[in-house]
């Protein structure tokens, strides 16, 4: 049997939902699809995507986490991004903001972490 599958979405699990999608749209322009909220308000999700892509980031929220910050282990996974314009102007908005944790400059990329501290490879649209 051969099996045909493509993308959809990625979760992540947020703290704040109201401060992390503002993040994601100021970061990445990335925009609210659609949003589904428990019944009993156990949680919340929230898919956002970059309107050109079918593929979907998903944030969750759960009423009944700790506030603390999620255990990410080593984060050593992480989503990527390409970034359509002038990749270092890009790089300066995402410094000034304070999100920028990790730069390679020998492979040409940089990292940003968002609000619970995921990382985001961002690349240049064309590469």
């Amino acid at each position: 049997m051969e099996i045909k599958s493509r993308f959809d979405h990625f979760n992540i699990n947020v703290t704040d939902l109201q401060r992390s999608l503002e993040f994601y749209d100021k970061a990445l322009g990335l925009k609210e699809i659609n949003r589904k909220k428990a019944a009993d308000g156990s949680y919340e999700l929230v898919f956002v995507g970059d309107g050109v892509s079918p593929f979907k980031l998903e944030l969750t929220w759960l009423r009944d986490h700790a506030a603390s910050p999620y255990e990410l282990g080593e984060n050593e996974s992480h989503l990527c991004m390409r970034v359509a314009g002038n990749y270092d102007e890009v790089r300066e908005y995402h410094r000034a903001m304070g999100c920028v944790c990790f730069e390679n400059h020998d492979m040409g990329l940089y990292f940003i972490n968002d609000p619970d501290d995921y990382w985001i490879e961002i690349l240049p649209l064309e590469k």
